[in-house]
C-alpha cells in the first residue's frame, strides 16, 4: 500500500496545525504552572499569617502572664501591710525587729529621677537629632551615628561603674557634699543612658519626613533653622514622642548603673545629694535574701513599679491620640 504523498501546501498546514497544537499545550501547561503557583502563594501567605498571629499572641500572652503573675504575688503583702500604709509609708525597714513596708520615698526617688533625667536627656537628645538628621555633614554624621550606636551597647554596669568611680568623687569634691553617690549622680547617668534611644529614634523620624515639606516652606521664604523646627519637627512629633517613651521607660526601669550611684539608702529625697533607693533597686538589692512578708512585699514593689509604667505609657499615649484628632 502506498504512502499518501502530501501536496507543499497540505504540509505546510500540517506544520502549522501541530505548531498550533504544541502552542496551545504549552500555554496550557504555563496557566496550569501559574494557577499552581498561586495556589501556593495564597497558601504560604496563609501560613505566614498564622505565624505571625501565633507570634502577636505569644507576646500577648506573655505580658498578660507577667501581669497575673504580679498580681497574685503582690496583692497578698498589700492586703496584710494595708494600702496606705504600704503606699505612703515613709520608713522601709524590711529587716527589722518591728519591720516596716513603706515604700513612698522609693516612689517618689523614681519619679524624681526620671523626671530629671527626661528633663536633661530629651533637650540634648532631641538637638543632637536635629541636627545629626539636617545640618551634619555625612562624615560627621556617619562618625556620631556610629558612637551613638556603641553608646546604646554598653552595658548597664559599665555605665554605673564609670558613674562610681568618675562620677560619684567628682560631685563630692565640686559640690563639697560627704557622699557623691546620690541622686543627682543617679539623675546623670539615666540622662546619658537614654540618649541613645531618643537620639536614634528622633533621626529615623525626622528622616521619613517627605522632603517636599522642607522645599514648600523655603520656597515660601522660610529659613532652614524655621523649616527645621517648624515644619519637620511637627511633621514628626509621633516617632519623637515615641522615643521620648522609649526613654522614660529606659530611665525607670534601670536598676544596676542606679544602684552604683545612687547610694542604695532607703531615704526620702528631701536633696539631690542624699543617698537614696528606686524602686528597682529596692527588688533587685533585697530578693536574693529575702522570704515570708519581705519577700511578698518586694514582689508588691515590682506591681507598683509595673503599673507606674503602664500609666505613664496610657497617659503619653492618650495626649498623642488627642493631638492627632
Amino acid at each position: 500500500m502506498k504512502k499518501r504523498e502530501y501536496s507543499p501546501y497540505e504540509e505546510n498546514a500540517k506544520a502549522f496545525h501541530d505548531e498550533l497544537l504544541e502552542s496551545e499545550i504549552e500555554a496550557v501547561n504555563l496557566a496550569r504552572k501559574k494557577a499552581s503557583k498561586r495556589e501556593w502563594a495564597k497558601y504560604t501567605e496563609k501560613i505566614i499569617h498564622i505565624i505571625f498571629l501565633l507570634l502577636g499572641l505569644i507576646t500577648v500572652g506573655c505580658v498578660l502572664l507577667i501581669t497575673v503573675y504580679l498580681v497574685i504575688s503582690g496583692i497578698p503583702a498589700i492586703r496584710e501591710i494595708g494600702l496606705v500604709d504600704f503606699l505612703f509609708g515613709k520608713e522601709w525597714a524590711s529587716t527589722a525587729f518591728e519591720p516596716k513596708y513603706g515604700i513612698l520615698p522609693f516612689i517618689l526617688t523614681s519619679i524624681y529621677g526620671t523626671a530629671g533625667a527626661i528633663v536633661i536627656g530629651v533637650p540634648v537628645g532631641f538637638l543632637t537629632a536635629v541636627y545629626l538628621s539636617k545640618l551634619a555633614s555625612k562624615k560627621v554624621k556617619s562618625v556620631m551615628q556610629s558612637a551613638v550606636s556603641l553608646l546604646a551597647g554598653i552595658p548597664s554596669v559599665v555605665y554605673g561603674l564609670v558613674g562610681m568611680l568618675v562620677l560619684v568623687p567628682g560631685i563630692r569634691k565640686i559640690f563639697d557634699v560627704p557622699d557623691g553617690a546620690s541622686l543627682f549622680a543617679a539623675i546623670i547617668v539615666l540622662a546619658i543612658m537614654i540618649l541613645p534611644s531618643i537620639i536614634k529614634m528622633t533621626i529615623t523620624a525626622l528622616d521619613a519626613v517627605p522632603r517636599e515639606y522642607e522645599d514648600a516652606s523655603l520656597a515660601l521664604g522660610a529659613t532652614p533653622i524655621e523649616t527645621y523646627f517648624k515644619v519637620s519637627v511637627p511633621a514628626a512629633k509621633s516617632g519623637i514622642a515615641a522615643s521620648v517613651v522609649l526613654g522614660v521607660g529606659r530611665a525607670i526601669g534601670e536598676a544596676m548603673a542606679v544602684m552604683m550611684v545612687a547610694g542604695n539608702v532607703p531615704n526620702m529625697p528631701d536633696s539631690l545629694f542624699q543617698s537614696v533607693r528606686f524602686l528597682t533597686t529596692a527588688v533587685s538589692s533585697e530578693m536574693a535574701y529575702s522570704s515570708g512578708l519581705q519577700r511578698q512585699a518586694l514582689f508588691s514593689i515590682a506591681l507598683v513599679l509595673f503599673l507606674f509604667i503602664m500609666l505613664i505609657n496610657a497617659t503619653l499615649n492618650f495626649f498623642l491620640k488627642r493631638e492627632k484628632e
